[in-house]
């Protein structure tokens, strides 16, 4: 590593691929899942897999809740024993959780210097500014230039996704400005945005199929990216890995991305967007 001084800690819902997380020594503080009377740790005691296969027939809704200001604690501990002198952590919307809040309060106590910063996202709209983050730092960057090239990345990045029900956003309470697909009495597939502005979820153009519904996704996505740039992607779904691998090989066909993925989402998010979802999710470089 360039900076072996900096640790890079963001919280399970980044949706970051577990060799990156590897490869860019990304340490992950979980989430928790609560599932009736159990409670899991996102992606330690309970995979995507597992969660979405439970999900498609229990009919008891799934909650999350916010990791305790110890879990981060223990994860400035660690990297402190690991030779790191500082450390930034990336969250998932303060708008979406209070994680944040529970990193800053473990800041207090912190035997290293910590810089806690709001991603204004979730999933990999949080994990591309960490993966921009950890490539800065490869490349010798210090904190200040790491967290710029992470909110850089987050000017232009876009996060759309096709929900198969709202069932699950409303029971969760992450509706916010999506709330308008409530006065339709119409059996519609619901299209919500994430604003990277303010950390919210907004609504988007509703479709009466699924198939018209990932067409609508396919084509809103790309309207707002500039495609003469390089564009930096990932399919995300949830337990709808066939209909993923469509959209990514028409994206390839389409618009030759400088790099796209297919990932699964955690089960902290597919508790609020439900089975079947499927985002676009990226930014391009200015």
């Amino acid at each position: 590593m360039a900076n072996k001084r900096i640790a890079l800690i963001t919280d399970s819902t980044c949706d970051i691929p577990a060799d990156w997380r590897k490869m860019y020594d990304i340490r992950i503080v979980p989430l928790t899942l609560v599932w009736g009377q159990e409670q899991y740790l996102d992606g330690v005691d309970m995979q995507p897999a597992e969660f979405y296969e439970r999900l498609a027939t229990d009919p008891v809704t799934p909650k999350t809740s916010q990791p305790a200001p110890s879990q981060f604690l223990s994860a400035f501990e660690a990297a402190r024993e690991d030779g790191y002198e500082e450390a930034i952590v990336f969250t998932i919307s303060s708008n979406m959780s209070g994680t944040i809040a529970s990193a800053r309060q473990a800041v207090e106590f912190s035997p290293i210097p910590v810089q806690v910063v709001d991603s204004l996202e979730n999933s990999m709209g949080l994990g591309w500014q960490v993966i921009t983050a950890a490539r800065t730092r490869e490349n010798g960057g210090d904190s200040p230039a790491m967290i710029a090239a992470a909110q850089k990345a987050r000017t232009t990045m876009k996060y759309g996704i096709l929900l198969d029900t709202m069932n699950y956003l409303v029971s969760g309470g992450r509706i916010g400005g999506a709330v308008r697909f409530l006065n339709s009495v119409l059996q519609i597939k619901p299209e919500i945005w994430l604003n990277g502005e303010t950390g919210k979820v907004e609504a988007g153009l509703p479709a009466r199929s699924r198939e018209k519904g990932i067409e609508n996704l396919y084509r809103n996505f790309f309207r707002k990216m500039d495609v003469t740039k390089p564009l930096h992607l990932t399919v995300l779904h949830n337990a709808a890995l066939e209909e993923a691998r469509t959209m990514m090989e028409r994206v390839i066909k389409d618009f030759h991305p400088f790099e796209i993925f297919i990932q699964m989402c955690s089960p902290i998010l597919g508790a609020h967007t439900g089975p079947r979802a499927i985002a676009l999710c990226g930014y391009y470089e200015m």
